[in-house]
């Protein structure tokens, strides 16, 4: 396994951190809940194969995640990294800051804490949360000893993100990136910028919820390009002169395209089976899962590939925003950008999870009045109310 640094914390940790928010479901319906024999199994299997970074949080499997990590590897606690995320919204006043951080001690079995997060701070509460002042309770809990590192989640733009990197002493952080996601969320420009800062960086969605393990044949042709002209991905039988054709998978492409920065410290990864772990704990074994990993011809392919994935849309929204806002609140390019992910990726869960949020927010494609008020804004001429309908009956249905 490839260990690095956590920044500022100076903890060593797996280059492949074990992410709890995607376990197994019981029979694979996630009504059922988890699955804890093959959680337990995953977790174990984890930590005595070189994993020793795992990322869980308050709400995690219906705020069960937590118990399940700490029943999963008590015995195990002390030469592994709990890192676990608080959310901002339920700390109403001081007593709930700390019966929040003592509920997650007891459901992780634990006496301290190694990586304390503020769970997904979004641009528009930044300024309420420091003026909330939940962070000195959070230095308070680390002169008792109860955690030991604090860090941050961040759902957001680059600019906002350099003003919450700033504006408080932190140890690391949590951000979404990956292939697909270098010009949104932090950007690859805020990973270079949080490594600048000393911060200690892990990723979340590496593989955009799983959907980067699999090649659609337009990104495939990319890849068998890239192997057929380095003639990395040939191999001779010498019995009878056939060539066998191995080619690299997608999920390594993805991860080796993180592992490449020497800003990221781990990449959580949400492993939902024994199969999943155990090729994940050999890809991020190899010798040169290191800073500077890609090769030219590779970032090139990565950008190819890239731009292959782009072109499977099947709503042709370009994410304008001259539609919105929506007179009911439909979260219009929202939606349409959860759909083509669904065609993109050819797999369903974490866009029908998403658009669970989206549904719950009250922001979903059953609001649409069919007004035609968005017709007329739309530069690209979508019929928004049928394209909606067709999202939704497509997304609908997730439940947790």
């Amino acid at each position: 396994m490839q260990y690095r640094t956590l920044g500022k914390t100076g903890l060593d940790v797996s280059l492949v951190g074990m992410g709890c928010m995607r376990f197994p479901f019981v029979d694979g319906d996630c009504n059922k809940g988890v699955d804890l024999q093959s959680a337990f199994e995953l977790l174990q299997y984890a930590a005595d194969n070189g994993v020793n970074y795992f990322d869980t949080a308050y709400g995690y499997h219906g705020t069960n995640s937590e118990a399940i990590l700490g029943e999963a590897l008590e015995s195990r606690r002390k030469n592994l990294i709990f890192t676990t995320k608080q959310p901002w919204w339920i700390m109403s006043d001081d007593y709930s800051i700390r019966a929040n951080l003592e509920n997650t001690l007891k459901k992780l079995r634990t006496d301290y804490i190694d990586c304390y997060l503020l769970h997904r701070i979004i641009p528009e509460e930044w300024e309420n949360i420091k003026k909330r002042e939940i962070l000195k309770h959070f230095e308070n809990f680390k002169r008792e000893g109860l955690i030991r590192h604090i860090g941050f989640s961040y759902h957001g733009d680059y600019e906002t993100f350099k003003r919450v990197a700033t504006e408080y002493p932190w140890e690391m952080c949590m951000v979404q990136q990956n292939m697909l996601d270098i010009d949104i969320e932090v950007t690859a420009a805020g990973l270079e910028f949080a490594g600048e800062l000393g911060l200690g960086v892990t990723i979340m969605e590496p593989l955009r919820g799983g959907g980067l393990a699999f090649a659609p044949p337009p990104v495939q042709t990319v890849y068998e390009k890239y192997e057929r002209e380095t003639k990395n991905g040939f191999e001779t039988n010498a019995k009878d002169t056939q060539t066998v054709y191995r080619c690299r998978p997608p999920q390594e492409w993805a991860f080796r395209h993180l592992a490449d920065s020497p800003a990221v410290s781990s990449i959580v990864s949400g492993m939902s089976s024994m199969a999943q772990l155990v090729e994940n704990i050999a890809m991020f074994s190899q010798e040169d899962m290191k800073p500077g990993c890609l090769s030219p011809a590779e970032k090139e392919t990565i950008s190819a590939a890239r731009a292959a994935y782009k072109s499977i849309v099947s709503i042709p929204c370009t994410t304008c925003d001259y539609c919105v806002p929506c007179p009911v609140g439909v979260q219009i390019p929202g939606i349409f950008s959860l759909y083509n992910e669904f065609k993109m990726f050819e797999q369903t869960d974490n866009p029908r999870r998403n658009y669970m949020f989206t549904t719950r927010a009250g922001g979903d494609a059953s609001k649409c009045t069919n007004c035609g008020v968005c017709i007329k804004k739309c530069p690209q001429n979508i019929n928004i109310p049928q394209a909606l309908q067709t999202a939704h009956e497509t997304l609908q249905g997730w439940v947790e």
